[in-house]
């Protein structure tokens, strides 16, 4: 294997999170709000459930969002299926899927993506609306990076290979000495390993833990995984 001399990550659930009140603001409209260990099962869930659409080949036309909001209702007790819980489950989905509601920052992010960039030329490949530099600038990170390779700008969606390849093209990197970072097995690690590039999990949730994947669940433990053999 390569040694990783370009890491490419992914925003949503990697380096950003929702900012709940304003994604969830028309389910607090129902006075219902998950904890945040229903939000995290629902995840666990959905993920595996998702891949298994992706790999199979089966349309994935209403996303992973709209299977995610669909089982979120169904643990709050208002499962889709008349109007008004289908309309919710849309509303939901569509704030999620806005860019400038993903700007929720763990502490130290910023120091330890300058560590990481001290070693490595590093860069940002995301399904977004267009506007994903706009947010990571908000969120004071964009500097971090090289490039940043929006889908809404590509035109192209991961797993796509289209994406991995503009950001390929735009960072002059080679796909067998780049690493993408991302949460979503058949979007992410097998979208990028297609790519021809290296891959590892950002498994917070725990969604693969009990799978043989390179995973990690926090930035600090992508550090300690780029220092074992091979990867520097």
């Amino acid at each position: 294997m390569a040694a990783c001399r370009f890491i490419f990550f992914d925003v949503g659930n990697t380096l950003l999170f929702p900012n709940r009140a304003r994604i969830l603001a028309p389910l607090l409209e129902h006075h219902r709000e998950p904890t945040p260990e229903q939000w995290l099962a629902v995840e666990r869930r959905t993920k595996p459930e998702f891949d298994k659409i992706v790999e199979k080949g089966g349309s994935i036309d209403h996303g992973f969002w709209w299977l995610f909001y669909t089982h979120l209702l169904e643990e709050l007790d208002l499962a889709p299926g008349h109007n008004a819980e289908n309309e919710l489950r849309d509303a939901l989905v569509q704030n999620t899927r806005q860019s400038a509601n993903w700007d929720q920052i763990l502490p130290g992010t910023c120091d330890a993506l300058h560590r990481i960039g001290c070693d490595r030329e590093i860069a940002v490949i995301s399904n977004a609306d267009g506007r994903i530099e706009e947010v990571l600038r908000r969120c004071g990170i964009a500097e971090c990076f090289r490039t940043i390779t929006d889908s809404g700008i590509v035109g192209h969606e991961k797993p796509h290979p289209a994406i991995f390849e503009a950001a390929l093209r735009a960072m002059q990197a080679q796909p067998a000495e780049s690493l993408y970072v991302g949460d979503v097995y058949s979007v992410d690690y097998l979208g990028s390993r297609n790519a021809g590039m290296q891959a590892v999990l950002f498994d917070v949730a725990g969604a693969y833990q009990n799978r043989d994947l390179p995973r990690v669940d926090s930035l600090q433990a992508l550090e300690a995984w780029l220092k074992l053999p091979g990867k520097s």
